[in-house]
């Protein structure tokens, strides 16, 4: 496994995030206790989660299973532990987003569920448009006073959300964001405009969800069993798109490399890249993202590939000013 640093933070974390999401819906507490054992073997040493994970089954569920793996198998020390805040938890008016009141509770719940003294990245999962930022980062240099969180970070932000957040934090002398979490994959590079350019500026590590398009870049058209997602649905989602995916998977089938391990790799060849989130619900699907992590493509492939899904060309302003 390869290292690199989260952003502008000292901190060094794998190449590849464990993304927890199918914990508890999808994957059962054994089997998500073996994955994350099998991880740690496999040098993975970040790890990611949300306190709204659960979904229909609870949220909070997926912390707790972690949380219990934590107990069980004494591996706190070797991970690096990413959970968020944002979500509602509950039909109580102020049990969601980020005002102080919602963050300072929402953390003491994720560290009761995880079963840990400290959360080392605090990631907020939205933007709340509410919610000043002298409000929130008050809240967060508070979390990180008491040592209950060590590194903030966003998830789904926009590129001025990010340089709001920057500012904001240095006029208070605050670290401030350390990574933003985007979709990203050959499916969706919209970020390209103006989201990583704010990375790179601001010295923020990118964590990419859904690097393999959700399914859609995993040899849809032929594959019988669609991870989290049934057939119907994703085959129903690519048909706007069948000509792009059938070009692509034409083309994994020449270079003899699997269409899910492509897509992995084209992410991880991006220098802008930190660690792209990974979601497993087997400990095969984890070993086959470990070996896809190793490739890397040829020029005149990624060039292709480039034919294939279209970035936007350029960054913001001149991708639409001109």
């Amino acid at each position: 496994m390869e290292y690199t640093q989260l952003g502008k933070a000292g901190v060094k974390v794998s190449k590849l995030c464990l993304g927890t999401m199918n914990f508890g819906p999808y994957a059962s507490e054994e089997d998500s206790f073996k994955i994350m054992n099998r991880a740690v073997e496999l040098g993975i040493n970040f790890f990611d989660t949300a306190n709204v994970y659960g979904w229909d089954k609870g949220k909070g569920l997926t912390e707790e299973i972690i949380g219990r793996w934590l107990k069980k198998s004494g591996n706190r020390n070797k991970i690096l532990l990413a959970t968020k805040v944002y979500g509602n938890m509950s039909d109580m008016i102020n049990d969601g987003k980020l005002s102080a009141y919602h963050i300072k509770r929402a953390c003491e719940e994720s560290l009761r569920r995880l079963q840990t003294d400290h959360i080392d990245l605090y990631q907020m999962h939205h933007i709340d448009r509410q919610t000043p930022w002298e409000e929130v980062w008050q809240a967060m240099e508070q979390l990180v006073r008491e040592g209950k969180v060590t590194y903030i970070g966003s998830s789904n932000f926009a590129a001025w959300n990010i340089a709001e957040a920057h500012f904001t934090a240095k006029n208070r002398n605050f670290l401030g964001l350390v990574s933003e979490q985007s979709i990203y994959s050959l499916r969706n590079r919209n970020i390209e405009l103006e989201v990583i350019p704010a990375c790179n500026r601001f010295g923020l590590g990118l964590i990419p969800w859904s690097p393999m398009g959700g399914g859609i870049l995993c040899g849809i058209l032929e594959k019988q069993n669609e991870g989290r997602r049934t057939r119907e649905p994703l085959l129903k989602a690519a048909e706007k798109i069948r000509l792009q995916i059938e070009n692509y998977e034409s083309l994994c089938k020449e270079i003899n490399i699997a269409p899910a391990d492509v897509a992995l790799a084209w992410v991880l060849n991006n220098n802008v890249v930190t660690s792209p989130i990974i979601g497993p619900r087997t400990i095969d699907q984890l070993d086959q993202n470990v070996k896809a992590s190793g490739l890397k493509l040829e020029k005149d492939i990624l060039q292709k590939l480039d034919e294939i899904w279209p970035g936007p060309g350029n960054q913001a302003p001149e991708a639409y000013a001109w």
